[in-house]
């Protein structure tokens, strides 16, 4: 919004140089994220008061550990400040023109939604459980299969109008899984760590691929807040880093000498990531240990889902799951769980389980380790998967 503001000022005024800073998208990444930080830690008292006011309270699970039911009655939704701030933040720096940021918009408002849903019946129909597992994926797929569709096109065309004309031409052709417009190498699934290895997915590969990313990534996250600052602190580290790769692959120059396929407009993802970013860093102030507001699905579907667009549009699905290699192992634990669980009251007639308890920062937790050594040790990890994750920029 600021920069078409300042575009139109300066052709008023053209003595204004100073207004072509605003094109700079790390400049208006910078003020994103310092914009984020303000709003979440102004407002941040407020909505605390406001939701204890609302008496929308964490209801604790009759299961969960036996340390956590202290935490019974901490407000919980807090995740809608942190979409607040990254709302207001994006639209006021990002070019309004920008065909991904739209899309990452949609995903994270979109499972924020759903998530909101959730933990509305949590707290105010008492129910634990919430939104049941059924439901909540139907309406995970319908927002994931309309925003991967628009992210495939968006993606081969170069520019919003491209992109359209590229999806009326498909329609018309009878919807063929063999459509190869001049840009489908843009659909190639990279393989981190290697110059020129990759796999062509198609229109419908990719679709496939990009759909268990977004949705794969916004359970994960879900998954992962467990804890005091478990969650938050890993997709602040996930995010910026997913910026840094959004910023080369828009930029002709960088993207050519680090070997990076060039999209047109990804560059602008940075915004949103920087966004995100402050936003987070203003709820860890108020979830830090102990928490005084918890995330809730509305926060934490919407970040994952969030991850996982991001690193769809920047082609770097992979190196998303080695960054956040710890939200693919609390995944991974509940999974393995379940399976083993069930296998063995096939086999043996009873259940038994392979953790002492899912998700995996649990299962720490009953090992003896203290809630704050699982939040920093888990954090400690995410940061060194991530300088992996961006060594990949350089080291093909």
């Amino acid at each position: 919004m600021l920069l078409n503001l300042a575009a139109w000022l300066q052709g008023v005024m053209p003595e204004w140089g100073f207004l072509r800073i605003f094109q700079y998208i790390t400049f208006r990444a910078v003020m994103a994220a310092m914009t984020a930080l303000l709003i979440g830690i102004a407002f941040g008292p407020w909505v605390i008061r406001r939701l204890t006011e609302l008496k929308i309270g964490q209801p604790v699970r009759a299961y969960a550990m036996q340390t956590h039911l202290a935490k019974n009655g901490t407000p919980t939704m807090g995740g809608v400040l942190v979409l607040l701030a990254i709302a207001v933040a994006t639209l006021l720096w990002f070019d309004l023109s920008n065909r991904f940021v739209w899309i990452v918009l949609l995903v994270t408002f979109g499972f924020g939604a759903i998530g909101w849903v959730d933990d509305w019946r949590k707290v105010v129909r008492k129910d634990p459980e919430g939104m049941r597992s059924r439901e909540k994926f139907m309406w995970q797929t319908l927002v994931g299969l309309l925003a991967v569709l628009l992210l495939a096109f968006s993606l081969l065309g170069n520019s919003t109008q491209e992109a359209w004309a590229l999806f009326t031409q498909w329609v018309a052709a009878g919807l063929p899984l063999d459509f190869a417009p001049e840009n489908a190498a843009r659909l190639t699934l990279l393989v981190p760590f290697f110059k020129e290895i990759g796999y062509p997915a198609g229109v419908l590969g990719f679709v496939a691929l990009s759909f268990c990313v977004i949705v794969g990534s916004s359970n994960a996250v879900n998954f992962t807040d467990g804890l005091d600052g478990l969650a938050i602190m890993p997709v602040i580290m996930v995010g910026s880093s997913l910026g840094i790769f959004a910023y080369v692959s828009g930029s002709a120059v960088f993207s050519k000498y680090l070997l990076f396929p060039f999209i047109p407009g990804a560059g602008e993802v940075l915004v949103f990531c920087a966004a995100m970013m402050g936003a987070g860093l203003a709820f860890l102030w108020f979830n830090a240990p102990p928490a005084r507001v918890f995330m809730g699905d509305v926060g934490a579907l919407a970040l994952g889902g969030a991850l996982g667009a991001v690193a769809v549009v920047v082609r770097q699905e992979i190196v998303l799951a080695i960054m956040g290699g710890v939200f693919v192992a609390e995944v991974l634990s509940v999974v393995a769980q379940v399976a083993y669980f069930k296998y063995t009251k096939r086999r043996y007639g009873e259940g038994r389980r392979l953790l002492k308890m899912a998700p995996l920062h649990h299962h720490f937790e009953k090992q003896g380790w203290a809630e704050t050594q699982v939040v920093i040790r888990f954090w400690i990890i995410t940061m060194l998967l991530c300088m992996a994750g961006l060594a990949t920029l350089k080291l093909r």
